[in-house]
């Protein structure tokens, strides 16, 4: 293995100026900068990473936890957060939680497997206020998706509220005139769903008498099986709705699949609308008009705020917003051309 010293030695320089090149330093010339470059490719020259960490405090290596890989939405998510974390010269090492409290509650305490991190990106399922109230650890954390830490960590989120009040209002001003929806949660950490069905409400409040309420199917997962189970319920009711929106594209797939067998037809006689705008989505029968954020913006948004917070641990918490649109396809309308609201 080249050390410093070889790469010196090749382009003419001290191994001061190969650790300034390696490190970045700015005060390098760039004819001798570019001298260094070519000797650490020729020699395909590895940095001292153990020795680098000694230095700086830090490792390099970033966690991304996950409730779910097997699920499209995290995997997306996983796969621009390590391209975004890998653009600023970090690794990413991936673990999931399949929503157990417990493991949760570890994780945000010693970090992931309980290894020598700089710092995590968290998507929680289960935990709750409580939870980042009562954490010691000051390991540095940066939280995705629920919304359950207040003002105590950084934050990464789109505007639930505004993009399910947006869906409903697109419903209504479509013609449905009964609208329920799918993936209700009653535990009370589930800030996610809470926000969701409260843009809903406040649509359906705004229409008054000429749209009802649906009879709103409560999940314990965002699984297809639940959209599939509950889409059975809705169907069967003597409150049919004529249109659903699904808080989790995979409970739409499976709300679509189970409409598919019934024969009711989609969007004519029933109109479905998802969130996330995964993979499948667009690839469903019929395409599934959803709510879309842009995971690669999440990413980078989140793996910025983390960097920053390794960095600066004692700057203010904040919150990133970040930005959603509306994306209609067929399974809210009858004509083939997809259109898009931001």
């Amino acid at each position: 293995m080249a050390t410093l010293k070889d790469v010196a030695r090749l382009a003419g320089v001290s191994a001061r100026t190969v650790s300034n090149v390696v490190n970045d330093q700015p005060y390098v010339a760039e004819a001798t900068r570019a001298r260094v470059v070519a000797a650490l490719a020729a020699l395909d020259y590895q940095p001292n990473q153990v020795a680098k960490s000694l230095r700086t405090g830090r490792i390099g290596l970033l966690g991304f936890v996950v409730p779910d890989l097997s699920q499209s939405h995290f995997a997306r998510l996983a796969s621009d957060i390590v391209e975004a974390a890998t653009a600023r010269g970090f690794t990413v090492a991936v673990d999931q939680t399949h929503g157990d409290l417990e493991r949760e509650r570890r994780l945000i305490q010693l970090g992931p497997r309980g290894a020598m991190f700089d710092g995590a990106i968290f998507h929680p399922e289960a935990l709750r206020a409580e939870d980042i109230e009562h954490r010691e650890s000051q390991f540095p954390l940066v939280l995705i998706g629920e919304r359950v830490a207040g003002d105590r960590l950084d934050h990464v989120y789109i505007d639930d509220r505004a993009a399910a009040y947006e869906a409903t209002r697109r419903l209504i001003d479509d013609g449905h005139r009964r609208i329920a929806a799918i993936g209700l949660r009653r535990a009370a950490y589930a800030r996610t769903a809470h926000l969701r069905e409260e843009g809903m409400r406040q649509a359906l409040d705004e229409a008054g008498d000429q749209v009802q309420q649906g009879r709103h199917q409560y999940v314990e997962r965002y699984e297809v099986s639940d959209g599939y189970e509950a889409m059975a319920n809705l169907v069967e009711s003597a409150e049919r709705p004529d249109a659903v929106i699904c808080f989790a594209d995979m409970l739409a797939i499976g709300a679509l699949h189970r409409l598919h067998e019934l024969r009711v037809a989609v969007p004519e006689d029933m109109a479905v609308v998802g969130f996330d705008d995964i993979t499948e989505a667009s690839f469903s029968y019929p395409p599934l008009s959803t709510i879309a954020a842009d995971h690669a913006e999440i990413a980078t948004t989140a793996v910025n705020a983390l960097i920053e917070r390794i960095t600066n641990p004692g700057a203010p918490i904040r919150e990133y917003v970040v930005s959603h649109r509306l994306v209609i396809r067929q399974s809210t309308r009858t004509d083939s051309t997809p259109e898009v609201r931001n």
